[in-house]
């Protein structure tokens, strides 16, 4: 409502959706007399559109009792509208152009409760890629996309999230330390982005920053956002992956090969052999993986 017209003048069936637009607003946990502040209603009134909202799903209390957030229903309208068609075809032009400049999967994910959900995904053409389909939920503190988001968090909110959180770990490089996360955190909010060091996944990476901010914004070449990034990489990482690539492509070279080279029937044959290719360079590179890191870490241990 604009601000010359009295509060007292809202309409009842508009009282609801403007309980929800100030919630949306502040953006952080907040009580029904925080949000009445900005639109004197009645005190019995503000708390019944909240008990309301929250018997319906739109609002949710959070862990304190006191305050509350936006609920599942909530959070899937304002995923829906993110994900309607015209919004949604431009979000995947921009995705497929900077996937297809750097070779490489991009995402765009948004904080829900708990964790990052992904809302838009493009693969790379890479034959062997790792495949997390748009609504995939990952944990904040081992993603890039979520170290990203929860450096943006005022110092309060930051420690509710690590007092009623576990850091637990989902590779040999997620960080399960609350005093190592902050200071990892206090890095990403300098530098402006976020890499995920095989945290969440052996052997997966991920960049996560202000990427919008810095093409779009602030009009800069995209080219200068990736290489501010792609400097924080050392020799080791590089040698490391280097090798594993080279070992990971003579595995699949040679397993195709052989498996090929033992068809001898028709075309049924070709499609178990292709399959069998499949499977037994995905085992192999597993234990390859496994041998490979564990000589890395001999050899370039984690500073």
């Amino acid at each position: 409502m604009d601000g010359e017209h009295s509060r007292e003048t809202i309409p009842t069936n508009l009282r609801l959706l403007m309980v929800l637009e100030e919630v949306a607003r502040v953006g952080v946990p907040v009580t029904p007399t925080e949000v009445n502040a900005a639109l004197e209603l009645p005190k019995p009134t503000i708390h019944r559109l909240f008990a309301t909202l929250e018997e319906e799903g739109f609002l949710q209390r959070d862990m304190d009792g006191r305050t509350y957030s936006p609920g599942p229903r909530m959070r899937v309208l304002a995923a829906s509208t993110l994900s309607s068609l015209r919004i949604r075809t431009a979000r995947q032009a921009i995705l497929k152009r900077l996937s297809r400049e750097i070779g490489e999967t991009c995402n765009i994910a948004l904080p829900d409760r708990d964790a990052m959900i992904y809302l838009e995904r493009v693969e790379t053409e890479w034959p062997l890629r790792i495949q997390l389909p748009i609504g995939t939920r990952v944990p904040f503190h081992a993603t890039a996309s979520g170290k990203m988001y929860l450096s943006s968090l005022a110092s309060n909110h930051l420690q509710r999230y690590l007092n009623a959180t576990s850091l637990t770990g989902h590779s040999d490089n997620t960080i399960t330390d609350r005093d190592a996360l902050i200071a990892e955190l206090e890095d990403v909010k300098a530098k402006g982005y976020a890499l995920d060091r095989a945290e969440f996944m052996a052997d997966m990476i991920a960049m996560s920053g202000g990427y919008l901010e810095s093409v779009i914004a602030s009009d800069q070449d995209y080219r200068v956002f990736f290489n501010s990034a792609f400097q924080s990489m050392n020799l080791p990482d590089l040698i490391v992956d280097t090798m594993k690539t080279s070992v990971f492509g003579f595995i699949v070279a040679t397993v195709s090969c052989f498996k090929g080279f033992t068809v001898r029937g028709g075309t049924r044959e070709v499609g178990q052999a292709a399959m069998q290719a499949v499977v037994l360079s995905s085992l192999f590179i597993f234990l390859a993986d496994v041998i490979m890191v564990r000589l890395s870490l001999m050899f370039f241990p984690i500073a």
